[in-house]
């Protein structure tokens, strides 16, 4: 993957909560079970930073507040440069992500979530072309929101969405938005499901780019 037009090496940054039973991918639980999504989180971890680490030499990953640097470092590849979330909400914790790693040199920045199992190099490299020419680069995710943002420079205006926004189909139209009304270009990379529900996992098992280990993961589990 090249730098962009105007000079800049392409940085990554991931966020994600540590693998620990209990406390993530909630919305599986009719599917799986505590210790097998915490499994699975980590398998999600580790294919968003391999593919994004095979590309670049500066990738970070952004652990939720609660998660201490211990707990998630297992999961990511050597290298990786590990960022501690603050703020009050969603929004706070990516604006500040993104302003720690912009303050480290990190322009222009793809943001990504750990969400997108069918996440290869093709959307990453398009998102990074999309930024030769414009300010942001959305990528779509199936169900409304978006499963990447690329940035050209640090516009964290556009993690301000109202609370009743956040976590809804509504996400990517507001981002847009406001997008649209700070006057920034804008490029829509291909859309990609996201895995959030059992019907995800379901729909997500018959997609051909998705790694064989989490499939493995999301494969029903047989009932004693």
């Amino acid at each position: 993957m090249n730098a962009v037009g105007h000079g800049g090496a392409p940085s990554f940054l991931a966020m994600a909560k540590s693998p620990r039973p209990g406390t993530v991918k909630s919305r599986l639980q009719p599917l799986l079970g505590p210790l097998r999504r915490a499994e699975l989180q980590a398998e999600l971890i580790r294919h968003t930073t391999a593919v994004t680490t095979a590309h670049t030499t500066r990738t970070y990953l952004a652990y939720a507040p609660n998660d201490g640097k211990d707990a998630i470092s297992t999961a990511v590849p050597t290298g990786v440069r590990l960022l501690s979330q603050h703020g009050e909400d969603l929004g706070q914790r990516l604006a500040a992500a993104v302003t720690d790693a912009s303050t480290d040199g990190a322009d222009p920045l793809l943001v990504v979530g750990t969400d997108a199992p069918s996440l290869t190099d093709d959307p990453l490299s398009a998102a990074f072309t999309s930024l030769e020419h414009h300010d942001v680069a959305l990528g779509p995710a199936l169900e409304g929101g978006y499963h990447l943002i690329g940035l050209r420079a640090p516009h964290t205006s556009l993690f301000a969405l109202e609370p009743d926004v956040r976590c809804t189909d509504r996400v990517l139209a507001a981002a847009r938005a406001l997008a649209d009304g700070e006057g920034l270009s804008m490029r829509l990379p291909r859309p990609l499901p996201d895995l959030d529900t059992p019907e995800d996992a379901t729909a997500l098992l018959t997609e051909p780019a998705l790694p064989t280990p989490i499939a493995a993961l999301l494969q029903p589990q047989e009932t004693p």
